[in-house]
């Protein structure tokens, strides 16, 4: 829960200050943005990327490997949300393109369920935190270590690779959602790719670095136990 919490309370509280205190820096919209469609429903795919946040608990091995490297992993998806707000912050940019979906459902109304789901994300979640967009930042940070786990632990259970084809559909339609749900412009896709990669190669050297010493010898060096 604490974990969970030093990650989304940046995000929120730094979407709250740009939406009422700040005003756009650089705006990175491109004539590509306006020029995408609309598509309903990967309004479902976009607010699924909240459960990869249990789907990653769920599947953290239980030993104490596991949970250091799910320690870890949660510090590491910490730093990469603070520098992310940094950009929010100092460059902030309103992501404005909302008007491009009452335009769109006036022949082309969504459904129950992805209206329910638009109002949802149009109430908590104003339209700035513009790049790098955080939602590809998490979403491939934790697809990473969810196929890391997958592969290593249970490569040889027979639902290993129909869940990791799941899981890597979901985040490219998730990637494909940004757009077409008018919530991010191109430019943050781009970026939230940049810092995830970035992020995933600083992980990787962390997870080799447990495999290497022991997460018992690591834990004493670093007085985590």
């Amino acid at each position: 829960f604490v974990g969970m919490f030093s990650i989304g309370a940046p995000y929120f509280i730094s979407n709250n200050i740009a939406a009422h205190y700040l005003e756009t820096v650089w705006d990175p919209e491109i004539a590509l943005d306006r020029s995408l469609p609309v598509i309903n429903w990967l309004i479902i795919p976009y607010v699924a990327l909240y459960l990869f946040y249990p789907v990653t608990l769920a599947l953290a091995p239980r030993d104490d490997r596991g949970r250091m490297e799910l320690a870890l992993g949660v510090q590491g998806l910490f730093m990469a949300t603070m520098f992310c707000v940094l950009f929010f912050l100092l460059l902030p940019a309103e992501i404005d393109l909302r008007d491009q979906l009452d335009t769109h459902w006036e022949a082309n109304p969504p459904n129950w369920l992805e209206e329910a789901l638009f109002t949802f994300i149009h109430v908590s979640d104003n339209p700035w935190n513009a790049w790098p967009s955080l939602h590809i930042v998490h979403s491939t940070l934790l697809a990473r270590l969810i196929t890391h786990w997958v592969q290593r632990d249970h490569h040889e259970t027979r639902l290993a690779k129909p869940f990791l084809v799941l899981l890597w559909v979901e985040w490219a339609l998730l990637c494909v959602s940004i757009l077409a749900t008018k919530q991010h412009y191109l430019f943050d896709l781009v970026t939230g790719l940049v810092v995830a990669f970035v992020f995933w190669r600083m992980f990787t050297k962390v997870i080799d670095m447990v495999e290497e010493v022991g997460h018992d010898k690591l834990a004493s060096q670093y007085r985590w136990n």
